[in-house]
């Protein structure tokens, strides 16, 4: 480990201490440090800011709590641990919202554009909006459709902004087999919004050929009945 790495893990250790204590500056600073990165793990899952917040508040209370009871001593893997925590509570919740969960279909991803289009305050210009929405929908359909366990990898990694390192200390897994998980989820993950993508270009290639089709009929009719 680097001299600033080794320096990094004295402080968060202190840091902790102090939490542990009660310290109101120390755990103000502690969830300042990774509230934000719980929060957007949280609602990459949920897709809801206010449960992904009431997720992070929970998530906090029992490190606080656990902290507290000195359940946990720093040996350079808090964030694997904080983390764990984290996705306990991030998986409860889609267990109990898989039991009340309504699909999702094409219609649903257009009205997520139309929403966005008429809230949208950025100034971008509608039809770039537009695409940005439907990249987002894309992308959350075709998370949907990995496993868990490619999903969770993905989102621990680029929302939790984990490092291999501390995704191995979490799920107890070598680094190796770590990577190369990650690897085929991305590869899982870009073939499936291909195919979508392709699956809407076909269709909409055919929406745009159907009236032309009917309209030649039509004047070819027309001319025989000359």
């Amino acid at each position: 480990m680097s001299a600033e790495g080794s320096a990094e893990n004295a402080a968060l250790a202190v840091l902790l201490e102090s939490a542990s204590k009660g310290e109101a500056d120390a755990w103000r600073t502690l969830v300042d440090l990774y509230s934000r990165r719980v929060f957007a793990l949280a609602k990459s899952r949920c897709r809801s800011s206010e449960l992904a917040e009431e997720i992070t508040q929970s998530v906090f209370v029992t490190i606080a709590t656990k902290l507290s009871q000195s359940e946990y001593t720093e040996k350079g893997r808090f964030e694997s641990w904080l983390f764990r925590v984290a996705m306990n509570r991030i998986r409860d919740e889609a267990r109990r919202a898989k039991r009340h969960a309504t699909p999702t279909d094409p219609e649903a991803v257009s009205a997520l554009a139309d929403r966005s289009r008429m809230s949208d305050a950025s100034g971008a210009s509608s039809a770039t909006n537009e695409e940005s929405v439907q990249q987002i929908a894309r992308l959350r359909l075709a998370m949907d459709q990995l496993s868990d366990a490619d999903r969770e990898i993905i989102e621990l990694r680029h929302h939790g902004q984990m490092s291999f390192q501390q995704l191995a200390d979490m799920l107890n897994e070598p680094m190796g087999t770590l990577l190369a998980r990650h690897h085929r989820a991305l590869r899982k993950l870009k073939e499936i919004m291909s195919e979508a993508m392709s699956q809407e270009i076909d269709r909409a290639a055919g929406t745009a050929l159907t009236p032309t089709t009917t309209h030649s009929t039509v004047r070819i009719g027309s001319e025989k009945q000359r």
